[in-house]
This record gives structure tokens, C-alpha cells and sequence, in this order.
């Protein structure tokens, strides 16, 4: 499931291209039947109320309508027919950064590709923002491929004008603006502070995924000499050392520390999440997850 080529050269109308022509084998019978089937929940809708029988949830009782009609009715729900996904994707300088054959950056796009087409493909609507430190791209949900395109050319054509990340305020416009109930999915390396209330807020309100792309280095530091690191993001320098057993200790502790948090932040307020670590096997993490999630739902 490699077989994604390399997209950073490409013009943005070829990079889609390449994107539907690979995404298009990798999603059929793959990862759009599991994608579906893991958020059956996501369309649920009210329908009408009726009688109460014997075996009825009782936690779906209309006690204001059986106080007036003097026997017990209970509400029921119908599976909309149609859901929108919505891709909140990272575009700040941090995921410029990659140590193996892709950036953070693309890993996040082919991620936000295949979910998009398994919407797709589905019939669902898609739409999505690319933001930094601020919202660099909008598209409003809406069907069809050439939709799934033009969305997916705008985030490869958006050059960021910001450099820093602000999730927050993004996560903010999405709670703001989408009205009716969505699956929205998060696309970040999430080293970022600040977000934890509208991340709580949105996921109230919506079905959320976070996807949180990793880099081998960010878990184990090389055993360089002395070396000069800059944050992309700040501009700020400083000064490592790979040597220090102590200091690779405490620098792999620090990590380990951060994603068991995430992870635990996100279960905690009913958010699925996944990390992907291997930049060339991102439709197989996919796959995995949503096959995961898809048995979930079934039980």
C-alpha cells in the first residue's frame, strides 16, 4: 500500500491527479465500507414518536409527550442518509519537517485525501480548512469529486502566510459554522497549547477524529555531536546534544510523556484518535484504524 508518489514537486492540479489515481485503488472495498460503517452513528436523526413495547430503551422515553397522552411513548431515530466530513488540516511550519522520504505536511495531505475520496465515494459531503496561525483556506461542504478536487488543489495551491499554529481559533470557526452534526477530522502534529477547550466543545456538537502525524526523530533523538536546532514556528535557536545518554533519556521521556497525554485527553472526551509514525505506510494506519473502529461500532 506504499505506491504514493512523491507530491512536493508536483503543480497542485497534477499532485491531485496522482492522489485520485493511487487514493482511487486504495479506497474501494478498503477503506470506504470501514469508514462508513465506523460512523453509522454520526446521522442519526429524530423521527417520530410511538408507543412504548416491551424491549424499548427505556433511556428513549418522551416523558413530556406520555404525561399528556397518559401512557408511555417512546422516540425514535432514523439513519440519515448522507454525512458530511469535515477536515480541519494543519498547515503551520512544523510539519514542513520530516526526516524520512516525506514531510509531515504531505503525510497530513495523503491522510486528508484518502478520507476525503472514502467520503466521497460514499456520497457524502466534504469540506474542510487548512489554517496556521490563521484560518489559510476554507471550503464549504458540498458533493461530488470535482468538489473533492477542487478542495484538495486549494490546500496543495495555499501558500500559509502564517508560520505559527493556532488550533483554537480554527476549531472555534468549524464549532461556529457547522450547523448541522459532522464528522470532523483533525489533521495535525498537535505541538501546539491552548486548544483543549474548543476541542472539548466541538466534540459535543460533532463526531471527531484526531490524527496526529509523528516523525521518528520527534521520538528518539539521534546520537549526534553538538548540533544547532531551530524552531520553525518561533524562529528560536538552540544547542543539543545527541552524545548525553542522559539527555536523549529525558528528551525520550518527554515525548512519551506528551503523546500518552494527547491520547488520554482525546479518549476522555470521546475523541477517536490516531497516531501515524511511518510516513510510507499512512493508507495501511488508515485502514487499520477504520477497520478498528468499524468492529467498534458493531458491538
Amino acid at each position: 500500500m506504499r505506491g504514493f508518489p512523491s507530491l512536493a514537486q508536483l503543480p497542485p492540479e497534477r499532485s491531485v491527479r496522482q492522489l485520485q489515481l493511487v487514493a482511487a485503488r486504495l479506497v474501494g472495498g478498503l477503506l470506504a465500507g470501514n469508514y462508513r460503517s465506523a460512523f453509522r452513528g454520526v446521522g442519526i436523526e429524530f423521527d417520530e414518536v410511538r408507543e412504548y413495547v416491551e424491549g424499548d430503551d427505556a433511556r428513549l422515553i418522551d416523558w413530556n409527550v406520555s404525561s399528556r397522552a397518559g401512557q408511555i411513548y417512546t422516540k425514535t431515530f432514523r439513519e440519515e442518509r448522507e454525512l458530511t466530513l469535515f477536515a480541519v488540516l494543519d498547515a503551520s511550519a512544523s510539519l514542513q519537517f520530516g526526516s524520512g522520504s516525506r514531510s509531515k505536511a504531505e503525510v497530513a495531505l495523503i491522510s486528508a485525501a484518502l478520507l476525503t475520496l472514502a467520503a466521497v465515494t460514499n456520497n457524502d459531503k466534504v469540506g474542510g480548512l487548512l489554517f496556521s496561525d490563521r484560518v489559510e483556506a476554507w471550503l464549504q461542504p458540498a458533493k461530488g469529486r470535482r468538489h473533492a478536487a477542487r478542495l484538495l488543489q486549494q490546500i496543495m495551491a495555499t501558500k500559509p502566510r502564517g508560520s505559527g499554529s493556532d488550533l483554537a481559533a480554527a476549531l472555534r470557526l468549524v464549532n461556529e459554522t457547522l450547523k448541522r452534526r459532522s464528522l470532523v477530522v483533525i489533521v495535525s502534529d498537535f505541538l501546539m497549547r491552548g486548544y483543549q477547550r474548543e476541542l472539548a466543545l466541538l466534540a459535543k456538537r460533532h463526531d471527531v477524529v484526531a490524527i496526529r502525524v509523528n516523525d521518528p526523530i520527534e521520538a528518539q533523538l539521534p546520537r549526534v555531536a553538538l548540533a544547532r536546532v531551530r524552531d520553525p514556528e518561533t524562529g528560536r535557536t538552540g544547542y543539543i546534544s545527541g552524545r548525553s545518554r542522559r539527555f536523549r533519556f529525558a528528551y525520550e521521556q518527554f515525548w512519551v510523556s506528551e503523546r500518552r497525554h494527547w491520547s488520554r485527553e482525546c479518549r476522555r472526551r470521546g475523541i477517536r484518535a490516531l497516531e501515524i509514525d511511518d510516513d510510507e505506510r499512512v493508507a495501511e494506519q488508515l485502514v487499520r484504524f477504520f477497520r478498528h473502529s468499524a468492529g467498534r461500532s458493531r458491538r
